[in-house]
C-alpha cells in the first residue's frame, strides 16, 4: 500500500506553497488507494507551537485534505533520535564536532544547491575533545549517491565532496532534521514523498542513512516551486497568500481548482473537490517545471 505524508513545521501559518504540495501529495496517495500520515514536524519549539498546529490542521480540513492518522509530533521523540543516534556511534559512524558556523562559513564554500558550508573535516580525526558542548556529526564516504525522483529523474551526488560529514545532533542537544525525518519515515512505513524541490538535495543524505539505519527508500517526487510574481520563493511571510487570508478570497473547490491547474492536472481553472481530482490524477500530469507562479 502507498502511504503518504503530509509533514508540515507549525512556525506559522501555511501559504500557497505548502498547500500546493500537501494536495499533491494527498492525490499521490489517494489515487493509488493508499493512505495518508500528518506529522508535525516542530523540533524548533522555540519557533514552533499548537497553536499553528491547530490552524494548520483547520486548513487541511478546510481545503477537504483529510488525514488517516496523526504520528506523534518530532518534539516527543528525542529518545527515538537518541537510539537511532547511539546505534550510529556505536558502529564508529559519528564523530562529536565542535566547529562554529562562523568557523565553516570563513573557510568553505558553500554547499551549491542549499548554501550550506561544506563540511571539512575538521574534528574527524580529533583524537582529544575541545572545550565546550559538541555536536554530532555522520561520517561520509566518498560515494556517489543517486536516486530516480519522480518528476525531476536522475539526482546525483556526493556526499564527501558536495556535502561533507553532516550533522545529526546539534551542540544544543536539538536532532537535526535529516536524522529525524528518515527515523519517522522509516517507522511510520512512509513509501511516498511528495515535496517543494528544493529540498531534492537533502534526499542522498536521507537515503544513506536510511541505509545505514535499515529502512527501505520511498519514491520520492520533488514538486515545483511555487513563486510570487517577482520569481521568489513563498514564505510564511507572505501573508497575503498564507492561508488565512486564502480562506477570506476563495472558497475550498475555487482553490484547489487553482492548485490543480498550476499542477497541470486540468486544462483550465474551475472549481473542483480535491476528491473529484483523484480520478483525473497521475503523476505523469504534473507539471515538470521547476517554478511555478503562483495565483494573484
Amino acid at each position: 500500500m502507498v502511504v503518504g505524508r503530509f509533514a508540515p513545521t507549525p512556525s506559522g501559518r501555511m501559504h500557497l506553497g505548502n498547500m500546493f504540495a500537501f494536495l499533491l501529495a494527498w492525490l499521490g496517495a489517494k489515487a493509488a488507494g493508499g493512505r495518508i500520515l500528518l506529522r508535525m514536524e516542530d523540533l524548533d519549539t522555540l519557533r514552533c507551537s499548537e497553536e499553528y498546529a491547530d490552524l494548520i490542521r483547520g486548513d487541511l480540513e478546510w481545503l477537504g485534505l483529510e488525514w488517516d492518522a496523526e504520528t506523534p509530533k518530532q518534539s516527543s521523540r528525542s529518545e527515538v533520535y537518541q537510539a537511532a543516534l547511539d546505534s550510529l556511534t556505536e558502529r564508529g559512524l559519528t564523530f562529536p564536532c565542535w566547529c562554529t558556523r562562523g568557523e565553516l562559513n570563513i573557510v568553505n564554500a558553500p554547499h551549491a544547491s542549499d548554501g550550506h558550508p561544506i563540511y571539512p573535516g575538521t574534528c574527524r580525526g580529533l583524537t582529544e575533545p575541545r572545550p565546550g558542548k559538541a555536536a554530532y556529526r555522520l561520517k561520509v564516504p566518498d560515494e556517489e549517491i543517486s536516486f530516480v525522483d519522480g518528476l525531476c529523474g536522475e539526482y546525483r551526488e556526493n556526499l564527501a565532496r558536495e556535502c561533507g560529514d553532516f550533522v545529526l545532533k546539534r551542540a544544543d542537544g536539538v536532532f537535526v532534521y535529516q536524522l529525524a525525518v528518515t527515523v519517522d519515515d522509516g517507522e511510520t512505513g512512509v513509501t511516498q514523498v511528495a515535496r517543494g524541490r528544493d529540498l531534492i538535495s537533502s534526499t542522498p543524505r536521507q537515503l544513506y542513512l536510511q541505509r545505514l539505519l535499515g529502512y527501505p527508500a520511498p519514491e520520492y517526487y520533488h514538486l515545483p516551486i511555487l513563486t510570487g510574481a517577482d520569481g521568489e520563493k513563498l514564505s510564511k511571510r507572505d501573508r497575503a497568500l498564507d492561508m488565512g487570508a486564502l480562506r477570506r478570497r476563495y472558497s475550498p473547490e475555487e482553490l484547489t481548482g487553482r492548485l490543480a491547474f498550476a499542477a497541470g492536472l486540468t486544462d483550465r481553472e474551475e472549481a473542483v473537490s480535491p476528491r473529484e481530482l483523484i480520478p483525473l490524477f497521475s503523476w505523469d500530469r504534473v507539471t515538470g517545471r521547476e517554478t511555478v507562479e503562483c495565483i494573484e
